[in-house]
């Protein structure tokens, strides 16, 4: 996530909206919570999270590329996407995950994260094209 940033040349604030890896798991949401509170600090509790898998499946190498269009279209309409069936909230993920509804939100970065089997880990950010 902090390469991402690096890359992209953003700060911690520019990004608004975080899709996480989210498969489901104790242990994969425990630590992906945790590595997105130690890079974001305070700023985490304050970016929305959506775990969208569930609503997808987990469809293995597939998964990134659904989720990355999933991130475009949320830029495209300027709207956050629940994440569906999160019905037992874990107290160590307790950042702001959408769970209650879309919101309508003004979306300019959104970070994407995807782990793979054997410990391949991707992050992309996908920003909003601005015409002058």
């Amino acid at each position: 996530m902090r390469r991402a940033l690096e890359d992209a040349d953003l700060s911690l604030d520019d990004i608004d909206y975080i899709n996480a890896h989210a498969t489901g798991t104790e242990w994969n949401d425990k630590n992906e919570t945790a590595a997105i509170k130690e890079v974001f600090g305070k700023r985490a509790y304050e970016i929305p999270v959506v775990g969208n898998k569930a609503a997808l499946g987990h469809s293995i190498a597939g998964s990134g590329a659904l989720e990355l269009i999933g991130c475009v279209l949320s830029l495209r309409d300027q709207v956050v996407p629940p994440t569906i069936n999160y019905k037992a909230p874990d107290p160590e993920c307790d950042l702001d995950y959408v769970t209650e509804g879309k919101r309508n939100v003004r979306l300019q970065n959104i970070m994407s994260n995807s782990f793979a089997f054997g410990g391949s880990n991707a992050v992309l950010i996908v920003g909003k094209y601005e015409t002058h």
